[in-house]
């Protein structure tokens, strides 16, 4: 893997916000910073077409994120009233979280994958006791009470996700992007998120990658409390299609700095995958059967398991979920189920357990 974006580096490596980029014509990075995130801002990217803008990733709303890209648009000699279209790679709120705040302010369509469009927090919350739910999937995978306590999503923390965008126009694996002003085509990368995108810009030979390959950290692949189906084996083929039909592409993530060599990497990913799975089992052959929360206690985090704190906490625990489940369906894990479904699902070496 050679890095190419050497600006964005030195800027990640000194803990600051990297400049304003002009990547191709037309086609400019801005990084919109994240409140109290290790991941310190969001990289969007703004296209100029003969119509106006695309705004690819606002950031999250708050008003130091709202003011960076009014002050992106403005280095690049822009307005917000010239914003035509918001693109979406996912719907987590540090990419998609202003794009209400732009449509309303620009009058600009929102675009999405229609599998992202049905995992907004609107749509999910909609139906069921979702705080209870929430709460009683945290208990099934082992987390004491006082965690639970802590990491349990109250409907009042909820407003603000609630309210992320609707889509006006949905985009399938394939669809190019309307009024791009260059060939610019969604390809659909499903596990970070089930509706994730990445976009190729044709022209360039750009892949504008969201959060499915990023340079330096492994991205999130967890198991939600709303959903069963398998995100680590989604990524998984998603990333084996990507790194071999998009090698020759520059990369371009929504986090950290440019990049070439996708197949390397992708390669590196999956490894870490592998070897994650591997140390699951060697938890389960020490311990012989453990919750969720017992076996991500047990494996290595890059900051260490006392520094997993906060919200960190429950995207440990979805990832180890995501794995046992990528395990479970390969045939090295069962789970044994409480009957009473009071006390925690517990997960051994084996198969067929709890049928």
């Amino acid at each position: 893997m050679r890095v190419t974006g050497e600006v964005q580096r030195h800027a990640w490596l000194q803990g600051h916000l990297p400049p304003i980029e002009q990547v191709r014509p037309g086609l400019w990075s801005v990084p919109v910073p994240i409140p109290r995130s290790p991941l310190r801002y969001t990289l969007t990217y703004v296209v100029e077409t003969a119509s106006g803008l695309l705004v690819l990733d606002p950031g999250w709303d708050v008003d130091e994120a709202w003011q960076a890209l009014l002050g992106g648009l403005t280095t690049i000699g822009a307005a917000v009233s010239d914003v035509r279209g918001v693109v979406v790679t996912h719907v987590h709120p540090d990419h998609h979280g202003l794009s209400a705040r732009l449509r309303e302010a620009s009058g600009a369509w929102v675009a999405m994958h229609p599998a992202e469009a049905a995992t907004l927090p609107a749509r999910v919350w909609a139906t069921g006791d979702r705080g209870h739910q929430d709460e009683e999937w945290l208990r099934r995978c082992g987390l004491p009470a006082d965690i639970v306590a802590e990491l349990v999503l109250p409907p009042e923390a909820m407003k603000a996700f609630l309210a992320m965008a609707e889509p006006d126009r949905l985009l399938e694996d394939g669809d190019l992007v309307p009024d791009a002003g260059r060939p610019l085509r969604a390809v659909w990368t499903p596990g970070h998120t089930p509706g994730h995108l990445c976009f190729h810009d044709e022209t360039d030979d750009l892949l504008l990658s969201g959060d499915h390959v990023l340079p330096r950290i492994s991205p999130n692949i967890g198991l939600q409390p709303h959903t069963a189906d398998p995100p680590l084996a989604a990524y998984i083929a998603s990333l084996e299609r990507v790194g071999a039909r998009y090698d020759s592409a520059e990369v371009l993530p929504a986090h950290e700095y440019r990049f070439a060599g996708l197949a390397h990497r992708v390669r590196v990913l999956l490894e870490h995958h592998r070897r994650r799975g591997e140390e699951i089992l060697a938890v389960l052959e020490r311990r012989g059967e453990a919750t969720v929360w017992q076996i991500a206690g047990e494996l290595t985090w890059s900051r260490g398991w006392s520094q997993v704190t906060g919200f960190m906490r429950r995207a440990a625990v979805a990832e180890t979920l995501a794995h046992l489940q990528w395990l479970s369906e390969a045939g090295h894990v069962g789970v044994r189920p409480d009957p009473s479904g009071t006390a925690p699902d517990r997960y051994l070496i084996g198969a067929g357990i709890g049928d």
